[in-house]
């Protein structure tokens, strides 16, 4: 049977075997792998998302191209107005370009080129433009306009006028746009500049400056310039002008972007300031290779421009390197002198708000007397003459009354360290001096102040609070224990035979902004405490005035025996300026020390009695007050008491009644002192809580008046006088 299925073929034909595959070359046959070569694989085609991303890429590129395309060609002329229309409403000022205008890609930075561009001043600063010029042509960093920043590759400015101003609260000024707050003035980075027969004006009314800068127009010739590129101005400054010229004396490496040479003269207040450095550009300021050298009759007077408050001092020369960085300048490696003292270290000034801030860290080798004197309100002349005393009303006086600067105080903080090695002076032996001042929004605090006097210590807090318009001082001053005969030495007195010591401190407050007004409104105490130890001879009886004893021991060429000083206390308690013994008590072997009475602030009159009682018997003893008065400048000693005539008369009356011998019988010191007990003394006490050595209340040190009687009552006459005396009142 036929399989229907099967091919049909002829019978004569030949069967046909199907082709046998053939088997796979091996690998490394060089004829099979140019058969391999010949076989090629279809490429596979991009993911759709990625051929409509490389589609939009490519078209921005390409509208890019054509911007960049018309814009070159076109030079940008076309977008003049848009460019006015939108720097206008950002602004918020009058934008106009009244000729040529170019804004275009060169071929990457931004090239901006403008003729007779105006920008007007905004409502509050009145008619006129804040900036113009007949032509300015810019070079641009694109990235940094883009990003925001303000770098200037090329600036050519020709003709321009620039009016930067403040407003009279000092919130808003003419280079800040739109209605926020000033901002401090900014320059944009400038690489390379040509800046000719421009003039900038600079007016601030809250800080009283006002001043214009004119740059003198630079001649080229073959590519090269000719002149220094110059600028002068002048201004007033607080009420100070002053004048101001200078140069870069490198225009060339100026055009070029390189490194420029500045010279740079200020002259004003009697101060001459010169600046010289190098410049990384036109413009650039920031760290700047600068060296500063000013010099004058007052250094105060130059601070007195920036309206800082310093010390007056007398003639001074400084020097120092000076850069930027940010918005502090520094000037560092400071060295000079002033008057006949040296100074060094290094002083900064931060830009900033709330208020300009100064951070000094300065040192001095040797620091003569006289350029001390200003530190406390002495003038410089005052200092150097020696002739501090003035008379007011008829009386001498010494404490200064230079008044504080509160109003400059308002103007800027400080903090200041200084070290003294060594003070120069013929009575006060003053070294190893720290000075520590903070200033915050008027609160002024001098702590420590510290320095060695006579191998003891001096510290002390003074704070002066000038918030306050009464302006009020703390004095908190202590003298750790000294020795007094390194103490006195000073004054001409020997060390022999003395080992006592002495320690002291002042604790008062008051009101008023000189030395000489605080004092005289001030209330605390003032203690100097004398713990035991031994005193030269003859300065104890030369005190107590005990005739007898001094003479026989000067005899006996004994007077450098010391005197045991068991201890002893000097205290004033101060009311309103006036100052009342509380009490003056002082306790040796063989004596008792009283003073009474008081002195004045107010006038710096004196008032003193003292008075050695002995605790032995002596034959010639005065036993009578000695007398302190007159003023703090010129102080009077009255040795020859009331109490010591009425002592000779009595002995006149005596001798000429009975015999000569019974005129000795009024000038005899039976003795009767009591003893001290010595920790009230040492412990700073009033004169009520002083008793003796068996507990008893001591009655003969006063009540911590101004009376000079034994009890501490004032008569009524003692009374009126005191109060001419300390009141100045006629």
């Amino acid at each position: 049977m036929v399989d229907r299925e099967s091919p049909i073929v002829p019978a004569d034909a030949d069967p046909v075997d199907p082709p046998e595959p053939k088997p796979a070359p091996p690998r490394g046959d060089a004829e099979d792998g140019r058969e391999s070569a010949e076989t090629v694989a279809e490429p596979r085609p991009l993911p759709r998302p990625l051929r409509l991303a490389l589609r939009i890429v490519g078209g921005i590129l390409l509208a890019l191209f054509l911007a960049w395309a018309i814009l070159y060609i076109t030079k940008g002329r076309f977008l003049k107005g848009t460019f006015e229309r939108i720097a206008s409403s950002n602004s918020g000022r009058d934008v106009k370009v009244a000729g040529d205008f170019q804004f275009y890609f060169n071929p990457i930075n931004l090239k901006y080129v403008s003729e007779g561009l105006t920008v007007s001043n905004p409502a509050w600063a009145g008619t006129g433009d804040f900036f113009a010029a007949k032509r300015i042509e810019m070079n641009v960093s694109t990235l940094s306009f883009i990003w925001g920043g303000r770098r200037i590759n090329t600036l050519d400015l020709q003709q321009g006028a620039i009016d930067l101003a403040w407003d009279e609260a000092g919130k808003r000024n003419s280079w800040t746009f739109g209605e926020k707050d000033g901002e401090p003035l900014d320059i944009p980075l400038i690489r390379k500049a040509i800046v000719a027969g421009t003039r900038v004006r600079y007016r601030d009314p809250k800080m009283a400056v006002a001043a214009t800068v004119a740059i003198d127009t630079v001649k080229a010739t073959d590519e090269k310039f000719d002149n220094a590129i110059r600028f002068r101005g002048e201004g007033v400054a607080r009420r100070t002008p002053f004048t101001l010229w200078g140069a870069l004396l490198s225009p060339n490496d100026t055009v070029a972007g390189g490194r420029n040479q500045l010279a740079l003269r200020l002259n004003a207040a009697r101060t001459r300031a010169d600046i010289t450095g190098t410049l990384p550009g036109a413009t650039q300021i920031e760290g700047a290779d600068l060296h500063a050298d000013v010099r004058g009759e007052n250094l105060a007077d130059m601070f007195s421009i920036a309206g800082i408050a310093v010390p007056d001092t007398r003639r001074y020369h400084l020097r120092s390197a000076l850069t930027k960085a940010g918005n502090e300048w520094r000037f560092t490696a400071l060295h000079g002198t002033f008057g006949d003292s040296d100074l060094a270290g290094r002083l900064t000034v931060r830009m900033g708000k709330p208020r300009l801030f100064l951070d000094a860290d300065l040192q001095t080798r040797s620091l003569d007397i006289v350029d001390v004197g200003p530190f406390i309100g002495y003038s410089p002349a005052q200092s150097a003459s020696g002739d501090v005393v003035v008379t007011a009303k008829g009386r001498p006086r010494i404490l200064p009354d230079a008044p504080l600067r509160t109003d400059a105080l308002a103007n800027f903080d400080a903090q200041l360290k200084w070290k003294v090695a060594r003070v120069r002076a013929e009575k006060l032996p003053l070294s190893d001096v720290t000075l520590g001042l903070s200033l915050d929004d008027r609160l002024l605090k001098l702590a420590p102040l510290s320095f060695a006097m006579a191998r003891g210590t001096v510290t002390s807090n003074v704070t002066i609070n000038a918030r306050d318009p009464a302006v009020v001082t703390d004095y908190d001053i202590r003298l750790s224990p000294t020795p007094m005969g390194t103490l006195l030495a000073g004054f001409g007195v020997e060390q022999s035979g003395t080992s006592g010591t002495v320690k002291a401190r002042v604790n008062m407050r008051g009101t008023g902004n000189s030395v000489r007004k605080s004092l005289a409104s001030a209330s605390g105490r003032i203690a100097i405490v004398i713990p035991r130890g031994t005193m030269w001879t003859r300065n104890v009886q030369l005190s107590e005035l005990d005739i007898g004893l001094f003479i026989q021991k000067m005899f006996e060429k004994k007077l450098e025996k010391p005197v045991e000083i068991n201890c002893g206390l000097i205290a004033f308690t101060v009311r309103d300026g006036i100052a009342a013994a509380d009490p003056i008590l002082i306790d040796t072997t063989k004596n008792v020390m009283l003073g009474r009475g008081g002195f004045s602030f107010r006038n710096e009159s004196l008032d003193l009695a003292f008075r050695a009682d002995g605790k032995k018997f002596s034959l010639f003893s005065g036993q009578s007050p000695v007398g302190i008065g007159g003023y703090f400048a010129r102080p009077a000693i009255d040795v020859i008491s009331p109490e010591l005539l009425g002592r000779a008369g009595a002995g006149v009356g005596l001798a000429a009644a009975v015999n000569p011998l019974a005129a000795v019988l009024a000038f005899v010191d039976v003795g009767d002192a009591k003893s001290t007990d010595c920790g009230p003394v040492l412990a700073g006490a009033h004169a009520r809580a002083q008793r003796d050595t068996k507990g008893r209340p001591r009655d003969d040190v006063g009540r911590g008046t101004t009376a000079k009687s034994e009890d501490g009552k004032r008569s009524r006459e003692e009374r009126k006088e005191q109060r001419k005396k300390f009141l100045g009142i006629f």
